[in-house]
């Protein structure tokens, strides 16, 4: 059996690595610098030069609700991805085909999940945002007493975060906040004017609430994930694609982690891998389903699962939404020069409120923790005389409940036989209060600042009587009809949790290093294993978790100590 390049892959690899967005990019690149020999899957097919053509050039005209193109995608069998708030057809093609990738909720709570399933998964479709955690985060319930905290200090993931930072190339600018930290940036970022004047305005009115400039990754224009390219550079990575992992398998005789069982998406056709370590980069969702479908005589309950925690403790951002018309700025556009032009993808940029409550002794007796927001304005081509647009949204942390959890489907199963996941993910009375107070903060900031509301909305619901008030009748029906199919949990694209870090074996799945308690070979990097979820987008901490991830298991695999897990004294602190 060879790869898609031609490499034989019936030999045993120092590592596999399933999956090949956030997490797996970072693996595959910081294990192969390192010496190992590594295997990478990816489920989904590999990337072509059609999948970046730009778009034909179309003259400016309002943003909109996208209805047709959303039905067309729909028609082909994505009525589920169709759903995300900021639908695009040209990254569309980088998601999956719902009728061959169900899932199932259950009916009074239902959830949006967003996959990608390709070469580099979502990195190909998300908007590049790249935003520290800090001590904030991970000891947020020594601040609070809910919830457990991670089981290390920002100051333990700072070398990290420098890493990963330098590595792809991050604009930002030195805002001296507690929360996010600043990182290394190879550029500032800038406001617009329209955002500048939001700036202003907002911090005359609330001190507290600070307006930044988004902290972004630079346009990838070699497509293929920077951290593949890297790994292939090396000469030590064999990659394929088209792989849909059905196990991670033990051997009997060691209780240790030697490979996997994976299918050909397109022949159907199964395979078996081996590798003396395997790392999971599947993304949340789908790594919590392989660990529990791996189920084996020594693992009876799923991989890793001893503590009974794997899928518990599922976790998404709440998120609000307000679309507005700014009337006052007609017609105006502005491209923003801060990082080179991609042709492909529209221009990253905008601007950033931080969390300001419970944090540098202000305290919201509402809830606990906090919410920030994200928006952009004058960023969108418009008519002549026609007023610019302005969008902002809030994100507000969602509390961990042993309720809220992933498992497998009773009878639901995707094209090649594995069990679908089933999610539950219900919002507690806290998490309504802190949604309400992000419905509130977004109605007072733009009621400020003079715009034309088309709509307020959040996984509450719709908070506006009127909605796209210079839309036809027809239109706004089929919005308030649908609105609350693309505001919904899941439509952060942010979930988190279920295979959670700790310090002890009781209490949660993975150590310090992400490696499995149970199964010392087996690491799992990427956002299932978040022990809390934040108010700043996940992407960059999974890489930097990845990147301390492989650090310890290439000087582990070296000096063969991967049989037992990892004392949280002995390491890394005496490597950094």
């Amino acid at each position: 059996m060879v790869d898609g390049n031609g490499s034989a892959l019936d030999r045993r690899f120092d590592a596999l690595v399933v999956g090949s967005g956030a997490a797996g990019s970072i693996a595959v690149k910081e294990l192969t610098e390192r010496g190992l020999d590594v295997l990478l899957l990816e489920a989904g097919r590999d990337l072509t030069e059609a999948d970046f053509v730009p778009p034909p050039p179309k003259p400016p005209k309002p943003l909109g609700l996208d209805l047709r193109p959303r039905l067309r995608a729909a028609l082909r069998g994505q009525h589920i991805q169709v759903r995300r708030a900021f639908y695009s057809e040209a990254t569309n093609r980088f998601l999956v085909n719902d009728r061959e990738n169900p899932y199932t909720t259950p009916r009074d709570a239902p959830y949006l999940w967003i996959r990608g399933r390709i070469l580099g998964g979502r990195l190909n479709s998300y908007g590049r945002v790249l935003q520290r955690m800090s001590d904030v985060d991970f000891k947020a319930a020594s601040a609070d007493g809910i919830g457990l905290d991670w089981p290390f200090a920002y100051a333990d993931l700072e070398p990290y975060y420098d890493r990963v930072e330098e590595f792809l190339g991050v604009y930002g600018n030195a805002d001296g906040l507690s929360h996010p930290p600043d990182g290394r940036y190879v550029g500032p970022a800038k406001l617009t004017a329209v955002e500048q004047e939001f700036k202003e305005k907002v911090e005359a009115r609330w001190p507290e609430r600070r307006v930044v400039s988004w902290r972004y990754a630079a346009p990838n224009l070699d497509r293929v994930p920077k951290g593949i390219l890297a790994a292939r550079a090396t000469g030590r990575l064999t990659t394929r694609t088209d792989a849909v992992v059905k196990q991670i398998t033990v051997d009997p005789r060691t209780k240790l982690a030697d490979g996997a069982v994976f299918v050909d998406r397109v022949s159907g056709k199964e395979h078996r891998v081996y590798a003396d370590v395997v790392v999971l980069c599947a993304s949340t969702i789908e790594s919590i389903r392989l660990l529990l479908v791996s189920a084996c005589p020594s693992h009876p309950d799923g991989l890793a699962n001893s503590s009974g925690l794997v899928g518990r403790y599922f976790m998404d951002q709440t998120i609000s939404l307000a679309f507005c018309d700014v009337p006052h700025w007609p017609g105006y556009a502005e491209r923003d020069d801060s990082a080179p032009h991609d042709p492909f993808y529209h221009p990253a940029g905008g601007i950033l409120i931080p969390r300001y409550d419970n944090i540098d002794g202000r305290v919201n007796p509402r809830f606990a923790r906090g919410i920030s927001f994200q928006g952009a304005g004058g960023r969108f081509p418009v008519p002549k005389d026609y007023p610019t647009s302005f969008g902002i949204g809030g994100v507000g942390e969602m509390l961990p409940s042993y309720d809220n959890r992933v498992t497998l489907a009773r009878r639901r199963k995707d094209k090649w036989g594995i069990p679908a996941a089933h999610i539950r993910c219900t919002l507690s009375e806290h998490d309504r209060r802190q949604v309400a107070a992000q419905v509130e903060a977004l109605a007072e900031m733009t009621e400020l600042c003079g715009y034309r509301v088309n709509f307020i909305a959040s996984v509450l619901g719709l908070a506006t009587k009127q909605v796209f008030p210079a839309a036809g009748p027809v239109q706004r029906l089929l919005f308030r009809l649908g609105v609350g199919k693309i505001i919904r949990m899941g439509a952060a694209i942010h979930e988190c949790g279920g295979v959670r870090m700790g310090s002890d074996p009781r209490t949660s799945v993975l150590n310090e290093v992400n490696q499995a308690w149970d199964v010392p070979n087996l690491f799992v990097t990427d956002g299932s294993s978040f022990v809390s979820n934040s108010t700043v987008g996940p992407t960059l901490t999974i890489m930097a978790l990845t990147a301390r991830a492989c650090d310890y298991i290439a000087h582990a695999h070296a000096s063969g100590d991967l049989a037992r897990p990892t004392s949280s004294v002995s390491w890394p602190a005496q490597r950094r």
